[in-house]
């Protein structure tokens, strides 16, 4: 069993990385100027006139540059906050949307305004529908604040793709409590084995099939496909929903990101599912692909690397010795 640990330090290197440059641009012509000016005092010499005029203009340089950079890292600064802050009201609307619906039901069997065994019954599966959504919005933050804090350990071992898109798809119903469509689902027999993390990749799988669910049209058409070329092995969730623009291809992979705010505002979700599967993507050394133009639909496809010579049987005979100690 190979065991990962990713987290999301990103922001903070990139912090840093900002901060050392915007310092060095500083520092470094300020040392050589002073250096120089010890050196124009005890050697005064036209040549040295010619370098400090140089060093000046370098130094203008450098600090407008540094202006430029401090101006870009303050924009983008403002920017992830004003997306957190959204962040922040959407998920608080979606926490007290299923929590107000619950102490509503509750408060009606309480108060014996529901009397009727149908009645009752309605306003249970309401209960269990509306705590099964509540459990899943806090799991999702969760999981995501372990990923943000590097907490998230994966236990990676030899796994069958076919398994995992099974139970991606009992995950998915169960998530929608039954309402959802049947998913055409076309697994090839005899994939390959990988060597992952099985419960991570069927929630990267719940992610984009949820997705394709709640930005699909009335006539919903959804396919999760596996496949294998000699150096992959690939999951892909097909869609016929509103499709994305090119242009926001990169940016949907973004924590809080959303492509569309006038649509978010009907369509729930917090911003986080594709960054979810972008991480798990990446912690299994793979990668995200989008395939989707507007008015055309979607297809989202993990890609993820076939086992080196040898891993599968390394992975399986650590599995054996762990379970026997």
């Amino acid at each position: 069993m190979a065991t990962g640990l990713a987290g999301s330090d990103d922001h903070t290197r990139g912090f840093r990385r900002i901060v050392w440059l915007l310092v060095s641009l500083v520092t470094v012509p300020t040392g050589v100027l002073l250096v120089l000016g010890i050196l124009m005092l005890v050697f005064y010499e036209a040549e040295l006139n010619i370098l400090f005029g140089i060093l000046v203009v370098t130094l203008v340089a450098c600090v407008v540059t540094g202006i430029v950079l401090a101006l870009v890292f303050l924009r983008r600064e403002a920017k992830l906050s004003q997306l957190q802050s959204d962040f922040v009201s959407k998920v608080s609307h979606e926490l007290r949307t299923p929590l107000t619906s619950i102490r509503m039901f509750v408060e009606m069997l309480q108060t014996k305004r529901v009397t009727n065994p149908e009645q009752v019954d309605q306003c249970l599966e309401v209960l269990g529908e509306e705590t099964a959504r509540l459990a899943e919005r806090i799991e999702r933050l969760l999981d995501w604040g372990r990923m943000e804090a590097g907490k998230r350990v994966y236990q990676r071992r030899p796994e069958d793709p076919a398994e995992i898109v099974r139970d991606a798809i009992e995950a998915f119903r169960a998530v929608t409590l039954g309402r959802a469509l049947d998913v055409e689902v076309r697994v090839p027999p005899s994939l390959p084995k990988l060597v992952a993390d099985r419960n991570a990749l069927v929630d990267a799988l719940v992610n984009l099939l949820s997705n394709a669910y709640k930005y699909s049209g009335d006539e919903k058409k959804i396919s999760l496909t596996a496949s294998a070329d000699p150096k992959s092995v690939r999951f892909a969730v097909t869609d016929n929903g509103i499709g994305i623009a090119r242009r926001e291809h990169r940016r949907i992979f973004e924590k809080f990101y959303r492509a569309d705010e006038r649509l978010s505002r009907v369509v729930e979700g917090s911003g986080l599912g594709l960054a979810i599967v972008r991480h798990v993507a990446v912690a299994h050394e793979g990668r995200v692909d989008v395939e989707s133009e507007p008015g055309k639909g979607s297809t989202f496809t993990i890609v993820l690397p076939r086992p080196a010579d040898g891993e599968l049987e390394r992975s399986a005979e650590a599995e054996r010795t762990i379970a026997t100690t």
